[in-house]
């Protein structure tokens, strides 16, 4: 049976993000407040002389306090996504060190001992990446022989799995005395550091963003909208929803891109490239290692990343 397998991407430093990608993002929302406009408009038209006067001063005092919502949201969902950039990046780098500590600590003739670490290595970066995505971590194909495959089927959590495979293999290696006690204590360090950022992944996938928070921002920004309308009612419908609508799709896209970078590990744009980060941690190690098929680093699909 064939599998969908659906990568993270990130949005990359470019220009060539569409206005289409943009205007997805708040469609429903200006659609809504277009919809709002319209009502309140021809409300304010019918009922003109009974409605006392609104103050600009009050959709103004609404727009700063949304303003300083959307600020700390925007502060917040950025801190979980550099969060979870950092922790991959540590990934890389305790990725490559368990390689280097490989071959250093052991002589020539345990290679097959080190690509056998090494290859484990790179699959459990994929069945992590997977695992946060909510996929099957083995729909992959994974450089695992089939009893490891079997192996882990039987696991919910495949990538600590693949850890414990590796534990089990230092271990024997300490027990053929390969290698000095001390080396072994290196390389108990240096899984733990990973297991460590793995839970710290998963620790953010799980936690999630009050719910609340966002429902109380949006109402506060059709009440800024509602009273802004109000307050503008001498002028013309024709410039007065196309305002509107400006304004609250500005409003609407903070909040949604806040939104967006809050969960970095849900297939979207905004996402951590946890797929790209394990390529080349796949290449990285593949060259440490000597071998010559190695991998292409994955290609930028015009504004985004896998």
């Amino acid at each position: 049976m064939s599998r969908i397998i659906v990568y993270h991407i990130m949005i990359l430093n470019s220009s060539k993000i569409p206005f289409r990608y943009m205007f997805n993002k708040v469609k429903k929302e200006i659609t809504l407040v277009a919809i709002i406009g319209l009502i309140f408009n021809a409300f304010t038209y019918l009922l003109e002389d009974r409605l006392p006067d609104m103050p600009l001063g009050v959709p103004a005092f609404l727009g700063t306090a949304i303003s300083v919502l959307l600020s700390f949201k925007m502060s917040q969902s950025y801190e979980r996504w550099w969060e979870a950039r950092k922790i991959w990046g540590a990934i890389v780098n305790d990725s490559r060190s368990l390689v280097i500590q490989l071959q250093s600590y052991l002589d020539a003739e345990y290679v097959g001992a080190i690509k056998d670490i090494a290859y484990k290595q790179i699959a459990w970066c994929y069945a992590l990446g997977d695992s946060l995505r909510g996929l099957n971590p083995l729909a992959r194909p994974l450089e695992l022989t089939q009893d490891e495959i079997d192996l882990l089927q039987h696991h919910k959590n495949v990538p600590l799995a693949i850890t414990q495979l590796q534990a089990l293999t230092i271990k024997k290696l300490s027990e053929k005395q390969a290698m000095h006690e001390f080396y072994r204590v290196q390389l108990d360090q240096t899984l733990v550091r990973l297991v460590d950022a793995m839970g710290r992944a998963e620790r953010i996938n799980t936690t999630v963003f009050p719910v609340t928070y966002r429902l109380f921002l949006h109402g506060a920004i059709y009440l800024f909208l509602i009273t802004l309308s109000i307050a503008i009612q001498d002028v013309s419908p024709i410039f007065e929803i196309p305002l509107l609508v400006l304004i609250a799709a500005l409003f609407f896209l903070a909040d949604k891109t806040a939104y967006n970078l809050q969960d970095p590990f849900r297939n979207r744009q905004s996402d951590t490239p946890v797929t790209a980060i394990a390529r080349n941690i796949e290449i990285n190690i593949k060259q440490l290692l000597g071998e010559d098929d190695i991998p292409e680093p994955l290609k930028p699909k015009t504004f985004f990343i896998m």
